[in-house]
């Protein structure tokens, strides 16, 4: 009979100890994370470095939106700056976190008015509230289940009346300064949540667009040109807001007789994209009648392709040759470099567009008033084939911005809103920013991009964001006559 098999085990001294084989985290963390909050460890640890005069750390923290609970990204944003906070207490700093959550704006107010429309404002602002209180305690617990230190009983919510008091003080000393004025520029419009968009609030997707080649006949001009200006636009919506023409000023031009299937016409075109027109339209040049530069026309005007009015003939350097025809048309009302370079040539701004997205009485055409921009561009198609004034049409595909709440597509839009100056803002701003550390010392170029942003035309003015139903109250006389802020209203805003 054989010997038993002999357990090597037995003949292994091994150390004993008390950790166990698994770390049940799931049981485990939430009694450790219990001992730290009954034991006050955040406050004991913050107590100390202040006691022993520890330097200060402070991280500005911007808040999450109170509009749902805690995901990815939210909670790796927590994690990191918790990591930062740790790290640095470690080192000898008193670095204090006091925890914040953003309770007003589209957000909110868009995920309420989902589930109960047509409500008064009064009403809507309530269950704002009530919605933004509700996921403060939700993401709050998720916070500290992670092992998130901080003040959780203090946080800053942005609809407590301290925090609102003091936005109000800053907005009257604006006011009183003579920063906040009104005015109607075209900002990324959303008809799907009423409301204008910030570009972090834009999601890009691809959209096929009916991209048109016009005709705008020229006037009378200093060089004698009988012959028609030709635009490429991938919005035809926007062509009743038209109000003028850009051409670059340092590029060529040809004016010239141009053929297709037997037919003739006298037209303007950016030298370089002769060719491509040619293969897009049909329309090739068939002879020279003058080359010019962009500058030569400026201040001439063209006749507008289907309404009672002429267009303005202007100089924009944005102007490229990538594709189109090298003339730009333009309509203030509807675009940002529209904006800015009618600015400089005191052009109208028209914008006959409402808040969902239809033409209003202003677009000059009865047809099309009520109509929603997209649905009419077949039609204005039409308006320009009747009149002769359409030389192609083509299907273009393109990134489009759409509204990330909505996911309709944005129209570019002219609204009247209020705006903070930046002229007297501006100085100090680009002085602190050479002011700042920038670590690691690769990302010098965000300094630099932010310096050149705020150098720009289009930095002349902030918007001030209330047109949301559930936004910050700024409230202040307004005379809608003279279209005046008194610079030194009557203030009784105390200390909360």
């Amino acid at each position: 009979m054989s010997a038993p098999e002999k357990n090597y085990k037995d003949t292994i001294l091994l150390p004993e100890t008390g950790f166990p084989m698994r770390g049940d985290l799931t049981k485990n963390e939430p009694v450790r994370l219990k001992k730290w909050e009954d034991t006050g460890l955040y406050e004991r640890i913050l107590s100390r470095r202040m006691a022993q005069g520890a330097p200060r750390f402070l991280l500005h923290d911007g808040p999450p939106f109170a509009n749902g609970d805690v995901h990815m990204g939210t909670a790796l944003n927590k994690i990191l700056k918790d990591l930062v906070l740790k790290s640095k207490t470690m080192a000898g700093y008193a670095a204090p976190y006091i925890p914040g959550w953003d309770c007003h704006g589209l957000p909110i107010e868009f995920k309420v008015v989902q589930k109960a429309r047509d409500l008064d404002a009064a009403e809507i602002r309530r269950r704002c509230a009530e919605f933004a209180k509700g996921f403060i305690d939700i993401q709050r617990t998720s916070f500290r289940r992670l092992g998130v230190f901080g003040d959780w009983e203090n946080p800053y919510l942005t609809m407590k009346p301290a925090y609102e008091a003091n936005i109000l003080r800053v907005f009257a000393k604006l006011v009183e300064d003579g920063a906040v004025y009104q005015s109607r520029k075209p900002v990324q419009w959303s008809y799907g949540a009423y409301t204008a968009l910030a570009e972090a609030e834009i999601d890009y997707k691809e959209k096929v667009s009916s991209s048109v080649f016009v005709r705008f006949p020229l006037l009378d001009n200093p060089l004698g040109l009988k012959a028609s200006m030709v635009i490429w636009t991938t919005t035809p919506w926007t062509l009743p807001a038209n109000v003028g023409l850009a051409l670059h000023p340092r590029f060529t031009y040809v004016a010239g007789r141009f053929m297709k299937n037997g037919q003739t016409e006298n037209l303007v075109i950016v030298k370089d994209l002769l060719d491509a027109f040619a293969q897009k339209t049909g329309w090739a040049l068939a002879e020279t009648i003058r080359e010019f530069k962009g500058a030569e026309l400026e201040n001439c005007e063209a006749r507008h392709p289907f309404l009672s009015r002429t267009s303005t003939i202007i100089l924009a350097d944005f102007v490229t040759t990538d594709t189109g025809t090298g003339i730009v048309h333009i309509a203030p009302g509807h675009g940002a470099d529209d904006y800015n370079v009618g600015r400089q040539y005191g052009l109208p701004v028209l914008s006959p567009v409402d808040d969902d997205g239809k033409y209003t009485e202003e677009v000059g055409v009865p047809s099309l008033v009520g109509k929603h921009v997209f649905d009419a561009n077949k039609d204005i198609i039409s308006m320009l084939e009747q009149g002769n004034n359409l030389f192609g049409v083509e299907e273009y595909r393109h990134q489009y911005p759409h509204c990330w709440r909505s996911k309709t597509p944005i129209i570019f839009r002219a609204v009247e809103q209020f705006f903070i100056s930046m002229d007297k803002l501006r100085p100090q701003a680009l002085e602190e920013i050479d002011k700042v550390q920038w670590l690691p010392a690769t990302i010098s170029c965000s300094r630099i991009s932010l310096s050149s942003l705020m150098k720009t035309p289009s930095s002349s003015g902030r918007a001030v964001p209330a047109r949301a139903i559930v936004s910050r109250l700024r409230p202040c006389w307004w005379n809608s006559v003279s279209g005046v802020i008194p610079q030194n209203p009557s203030r009784s805003v105390h200390q909360a």
